[in-house]
């Protein structure tokens, strides 16, 4: 997650955004862009978000 924004929120706009633009899943945004989907999950959580995957979003 080196190329990643650090900061939380800069990070959960990025990921969302990648998410509604180019990917259906966030499994296949992780598996392409080489993320450890479950350390992504951790960051933004502690950050008070959660994926839903019904929208294809982090709230």
């Amino acid at each position: 997650m080196e190329n990643l924004p650090k900061d939380p929120f800069m990070l959960f706009s990025y990921i969302n955004t990648k998410l509604r633009d180019c990917y259906d899943s966030l499994d296949n945004l992780c598996d392409d862009m080489d993320i450890d989907v479950e350390q992504l999950k951790t960051t933004l959580e502690k950050a008070g978000f959660e994926y839903l995957p019904e929208i294809n979003q982090f709230r």
